[in-house]
């Protein structure tokens, strides 16, 4: 095995959480990143790694902290430049940022992590204790990054379609459409599917939700599994409300060697790339595709020489069934095939913004069981918008490590159709979801083909209706639609 000595490698990785029930107790979000951290150090399997850091970037969560990756620095004795990337930026941005940090030579040590504590600040909420807030008053990261692009468009946020379940709901609806299947084949094949991810988490000590549940409880709603958007209800949907967090430890090969850190502990990544082509969903072409993530998986085959598909552990982000479903379909992997091994944001939990962190320690502990094996570990930014995928091995890449932003790739690969934003016409549904008052059924959010070859937005808001399209598949038939209005 050979490697050039500014070869990129993980030595340390770990996760950390809390399940608490007492309000106000356990660890705020800067100190639950710190727990993560110090629990990656201790991985790497040599002491005094602290204040080696140099690099350190974190994502802003629901926290929204100014600068943590400062005071998860101190913690551990460095003095780090510090980096801060919002909500809408990709977690892969974040990963890539800190393999280029190593590779530049300015850096011995790069810390990547991301935490959040929202079951923490609900148990509180709900107990009326009010928490205090953070210490980071003033602070400023050496770098910080903002989302641009549409993520949704302008009619979609009047019709209050931005919660990501409906547009998910929405792309899930159309893939049943593509496929030419019942509301019911449809329903069972999303259980199926999710029932797989959640024998997973089962097997997986850190998941929050691992309790067993067969493929009709996630596919029936109840009083534990209300409905959220057709076909999807709450156990469809990422759980969110966790105290989760993660840090990933990188520096070069010479570095590692030169620390003494164990072989065993090196980890390789092959490939980080992404695209920050951003289009809004009614404006895609293919309402069941993304083709952006097809064209990173042909990049990632090309460069390490296997099929995505051939690869011994896949973890596909998991915020929703039609994510996965979409992610196979594009990266060609076999559509029986679990694609997790965490078990998923439904069972493992969904941190906002960190769970890729949390399912890459995932990942790192089965290829270091399995050295030789390749892992794949996919991000989801947006509402299938920007996606990211890292390939992992306990060997070092044979044509090194490969980055890159393919944004222009995923444009030249994306059908996009215009979207009319006052439109006064007729056309047929494209996708749809029905919503939820309590459990029952109280509108229609809707994605229109004009005859015009135009896209329309348009609501409705009617039980009856909504009612039967809960039943009775509503892709395809006539409607007409003025303004954001929908008349079926």
């Amino acid at each position: 095995m050979s490697y050039e000595p500014d070869t990129v490698v993980l030595v340390g990785a770990a996760a950390a959480s809390q399940r608490l029930i007492d309000p106000g107790a356990g660890f705020d979000t800067t100190e639950l990143m710190t727990e993560a951290l110090r629990g990656a150090l201790r991985d790497c399997g040599v002491a005094g790694l602290g204040p080696r850091i140099g690099w350190i970037g974190a994502t802003r969560g629901l926290s929204m902290l100014p600068d943590a990756a400062r005071r998860i620095g101190e913690a551990v004795g460095a003095d780090p430049h510090t980096v801060a990337v919002d909500v809408g930026i990709p977690q892969q941005t974040l990963i890539n940022h800190a393999f280029e940090a190593i590779r530049s030579g300015q850096y011995d040590i790069a810390v990547v992590c991301g935490g959040e504590t929202k079951h923490r600040d609900d148990v509180a909420r709900r107990a009326g204790v009010e928490l205090p807030g953070h210490d980071q008053e003033g602070l400023v990261p050496n770098e910080e990054f903002r989302p641009s692009g549409e993520i949704v468009a302008r009619p979609e946020i009047e019709i209050g379609a931005v919660v990501p379940v409906q547009q998910y709901a929405m792309i899930e609806n159309a893939r049943r459409a593509a496929h030419g299947w019942t509301l019911s084949r449809h329903r069972d094949e999303i259980a199926a599917r999710w029932h797989g991810f959640n024998q997973v988490a089962q097997t997986n000590p850190r998941a929050a939700f691992g309790e067993p549940m067969l493929p009709e409880e996630i596919r029936d709603h109840a009083a534990v599994n209300r409905p959220v958007a057709f076909p999807y209800n709450k156990w469809h949907s990422s759980q969110w409300s966790v105290d989760q967090a993660a840090a990933l430890v990188l520096c070069s090969a010479s570095t590692a060697a030169s620390l003494g850190v164990p072989r065993d502990r090196w980890v390789f990544p092959h490939v980080g790339l992404e695209s920050s082509m951003s289009l809004s969903l009614s404006r895609r072409g293919d309402l069941h595709r993304w083709p952006a993530m097809a064209v990173l998986g042909a990049a990632a085959e090309r460069h390490v020489g296997r099929r995505v598909t051939d690869m011994e552990h896949i973890e596909l982000y998991s915020c929703f069934p039609s994510a996965v479903a979409v992610q196979q379909s594009e990266l060609a992997v076999d559509l029986n095939r679990v694609c997790t091994v965490t078990g998923g944001m439904a069972f493992a939990g969904g941190p906002l913004n960190n769970f890729v962190f949390q399912a890459t320690v995932e990942m790192i502990d089965r290829v270091r069981a399995e050295p030789g094996t390749h892992g794949v570990v996919t991000a989801v930014s947006g509402l299938l918008t920007k996606p990211g995928l890292t390939v992992w091995s306990t060997e070092p890449p044979a044509a090194g490590l490969l980055t890159a932003d393919l944004a222009a790739d995923a444009q030249a690969a994306t059908t996009e159709v215009p979207l009319d934003e006052d439109p006064d016409g007729e056309g047929t549904v494209a996708t749809y979801t029905v919503v939820y008052d309590g459990t029952e059924p109280s509108g229609v959010r809707a994605i229109v083909d004009l005859t015009s070859g135009s896209r329309a937005v348009a609501a409705l808001d009617a039980p009856e209706v909504a009612a039967d399209a809960v039943n009775e598949d509503l892709i395809g038939a006539p409607v007409t639609v003025e303004g954001t209005t929908l008349s079926v």
